[in-house]
């Protein structure tokens, strides 16, 4: 359980910015996972008011603020258009509608969960975070930065002509998954982006559609937990590559 002592609207990304430098305060994003740790606050800062939970689609690019919900990527008509349903495909099985209508965007990247299928599925896109402070950067470099005070602001996917697969694999429709599974065929290359190794997702690239499932389970480090061993998930990610390939007409 954790307790909150302060709790404030923050009514600029500057003011947020500044009270987050105290380690002692805590953005509170959705606040679905924050809520289960356990210590104390000092200061919640609430981006509520800051118009950050809107997805704005241009003809380059869909800009999703950090305050949009998982339920938004999931409705949002353009975004899976693009994606051919990828995107919802990746969050309809994320606890329920409720736990969707509330968790965030930025929560869910900014934490670089394990279990992030979210972070999984926008990893094989051309994919960027716009950071306050750190400014435009690729998704792949920020998945791999430490946690730092900054504040992300929104998350930009660019329009780049791509064919994208997401699955993951369960043990029931709304556990955490034991893997999951991204691949993106663009700018002539194969993307594989796999999660729940059970460590955050990483992102292997190929020009060669032969073999590429072996080369991913081949090159994902994995581990075993509550949920599957490591040579399970090596397995499934072969698997699940493998039928992305078929499926993007790869092999």
């Amino acid at each position: 359980m954790i307790t909150i002592q302060k709790y404030v609207r923050a009514q600029s990304l500057e003011e947020a910015w500044q009270l987050n430098q105290n380690k002692r305060n805590r953005i509170l994003g959705g606040m679905l996972w924050l809520r289960l740790g356990k210590g104390s606050i000092n200061t919640a800062i609430d981006l509520c008011d800051l118009g950050l939970n809107t997805i704005e689609e241009t003809e380059e690019q869909f800009s999703i603020g950090s305050m949009a919900t998982l339920r938004d990527i999931e409705l949002h008509e353009g975004l899976n258009t693009y994606t051919g349903g990828a995107a919802a495909n990746a969050v309809k099985d994320i606890v329920g509608v409720q736990f969707r209508n509330m968790a965030t965007v930025g929560g869910s990247i900014w934490g670089r969960f394990g279990f992030s299928d979210v972070l999984t599925v926008f990893l094989a896109l051309d994919c960027y975070v716009e950071l306050y402070k750190g400014g435009i950067i690729p998704l792949e470099q920020f998945a791999a930065m430490k946690k730092d005070n900054d504040i992300l602001v929104r998350l930009i996917v660019k329009k780049t002509p791509c064919k994208v697969v997401y699955s993951s694999m369960r043990n029931q429709r709304t556990d955490f998954p034991v893997i999951a599974c991204a691949v993106a065929q663009m700018n002539g290359e194969y993307r594989a982006s796999i999660g729940a190794r059970p460590a955050r997702a990483m992102l292997l690239r190929s020009a060669q559609a032969e073999g590429f499932a072996a080369y991913v389970a081949a090159n994902v480090p994995t581990e075993g937990n509550i949920r599957g061993s490591a040579a399970y998930r090596t397995h499934l990610t072969r698997v699940l590559v493998e039928r992305a390939m078929n499926e993007l007409g790869g092999m």
